[in-house]
């Protein structure tokens, strides 16, 4: 029997991965991109640890998200490196890492901490939880890491030991939603003399676990962190080994001690994707310097500030299942993950409100190019400006949506243009609706603490169940009257996406004007 090749292999695991019929991506793969066959993020992230931990083989996830050919990036894996035994760096001060001083300096006082919670029902065992976060904190030196600043600059120490905080707050006020009254809580509690407080408080890392009651066997543990610790992803990582750890002392197991990889392994490894000289001049000139594309007009009329006060606000809102259904059978006839046509219904409310055909658009990438580097806390998320143009006909923008955030994290290291005005994130594959552990359940809770990033940013929470999306806004740049208008054109031009035919031109898409000052202050969250 005939020897697979390594990439006859590859394309298998991605072929299983992907759901696709394994004897016909290899044609497919010949010409097209992972994102073009409807390849997600969450996707990438799994064919490249997959690909690591059962063939040997390394994946760079740039790469392999980026604009050539899927098998081309396969046959670019090498040989994995041989996993290193966890080692504790010596308890020492160093410079922070880049993505941790730009954290610091572009999150002025508390406007860098986030928030990620699960509403657990069940018995809680905060013996066993007390357990599962010091497993935690040894595990992740990223999770004992202090901030300080220098003449230098910030500069960061990793804490020989440092348990987790687990702080609690009291049962929030009866009426309304006992959740979101926890996270406002939590708002303001966080530069309390028991909060993290800033996140160069000498001593202290920025992070701390919070728990609040909320009824009889229910209570909302929160995650709140500062994006010097941790990237959304990281978060993610941090509740999913939480929670495996919980379950294992709940049954009597010790919980897993090894270290992880730490945050300087990104900067050690080799790279392997290919040189520049390589790749594509072309696409590298439109996805790295992107100059010729204007940034998002001000959305509110006039001329609008230059800059975010980093002070905002949130509104969700929600989408019917059928909506939901709609927007699945459009990406797979046009062949691009549904994040792509929320991307495009975004794009579309913006060209709508701005008058602009071309945009920039900052969309999130977690550039961990190793599966090693999938199990390590640190902020390796950046945001990279995607240009958007409205194409003649539905399926032919789309497409071409797809291919420009594919060239753009090609060309990450190339750096961006500008700070984004508005962004794009999908965090809806970060993490199941819920997990089950010990015997209790977790459903998750994206907060939001009263602090933006950009002027508008839009925020796919969910999506197999109950999807729900999130504006946030900078109080400075929009009245909530604004953002009711943005989201409302978004939720309009999904549903135009869902209803359209690969030939419908893009003009009819477009949601109607939206007025100077759309009334009401609320948006519903479930639609159709």
């Amino acid at each position: 029997m005939p020897t697979r090749t390594p990439l006859e292999a590859l394309l298998d695991l991605a072929a299983d991965v992907m759901g696709h019929d394994r004897r016909t991506l290899p044609a497919d793969a010949a010409g097209s991109p992972f994102i073009t066959l409807g390849g997600t993020l969450e996707q990438a992230m799994r064919l490249q640890a997959r690909a690591e931990e059962r063939l040997r083989l390394g994946l760079d996830l740039s790469l392999l998200l980026g604009p050539v050919p899927l098998a081309d990036a396969l046959a670019r894996a090498v040989p994995a490196p041989a996993a290193a035994p966890g080692q504790r760096p010596a308890p020492r001060r160093r410079p922070a890492l880049p993505q941790q001083r730009a954290a610091l300096a572009a999150r002025p006082g508390l406007a860098g901490y986030r928030v990620l919670s699960a509403e657990l029902t069940g018995r809680l065992d905060l013996s066993a939880l007390r357990t599962a976060l010091a497993a935690l904190g040894e595990r992740h030196e990223g999770l004992r890491t202090v901030f300080a600043p220098s003449p230098t600059g910030p500069v960061r120490h990793v804490l020989a030991a440092c348990p987790v905080p687990l702080l609690t707050q009291p049962h929030p006020a009866p009426g309304g939603d006992p959740v979101a009254a926890a996270h406002a809580r939590l708002a303001q509690d966080v530069a309390g003399p028991a909060g993290p407080g800033p996140a160069d408080r000498a001593g202290r890392p920025p992070l701390a676990f919070v728990l609040t009651p909320l009824a009889a066997d229910r209570v909302l543990l929160s995650f709140l962190y500062h994006e010097a610790v941790a990237d959304v992803w990281s978060a993610a990582l941090v509740w999913q080994e939480l929670l495996a750890d919980y379950g294992r002392a709940v049954d009597g197991h010790a919980p897993v001690r090894t270290p992880a990889p730490g945050p300087d392994a990104a900067a050690q490894r080799a790279d392997p994707a290919s040189p520049p000289a390589a790749r594509p001049e072309p696409a590298a000139e439109r996805a790295a310097r992107p100059r010729d594309v204007p940034g998002v007009p001000p959305l509110a009329g006039g001329a609008g500030p230059a800059a975010v006060d980093f002070r905002g606000e949130r509104l969700p809102f929600g989408l019917g299942a059928g909506l939901r259904d709609g927007v699945d059978a459009t990406a797979r006839r046009a062949g691009v993950p549904h994040s792509t046509v929320v991307l495009a219904a975004w794009v579309l409310a913006l060209s709508r409100r701005t008058g602009h055909e071309r945009l920039l658009i900052g969309t999130e990438l977690p550039r961990r190019p190793t599966a090693a580097l999938l199990r390590t806390v640190a902020p390796y998320a950046a945001v990279l400006p995607v240009r958007c143009e409205l194409e003649p006909t539905t399926d032919y923008f789309l497409r071409g949506l797809a291919c420009a955030y594919s060239e753009a994290l090609a060309y990450a290291d190339a750096g961006p243009a500008g700070p984004a005005q508005v962004t794009f994130a999908a965090h809806d594959e970060l993490l199941p609706t819920r997990i089950r552990a010990g015997g209790i359940t977790a459903r998750f809770h994206h907060g939001h603490l009263g602090g933006v990033t950009a002027h508008a940013a839009l925020t796919l929470l969910r999506w197999r169940e109950r999807p729900l999306l999130a504006l946030d806004f900078a109080t400075s740049s929009l009245e909530r009257s604004d953002a009711v208008g943005l989201a409302v054109g978004t939720r309009t031009a999904l549903r135009a996406l869902a209803l359209s035919r690969p030939w419908t031109p893009v003009d009819d898409l477009l949601p109607p004007p939206a007025p100077a000052r759309t009334t009401g202050t609320a948006l519903p969250l479930h639609g159709r």
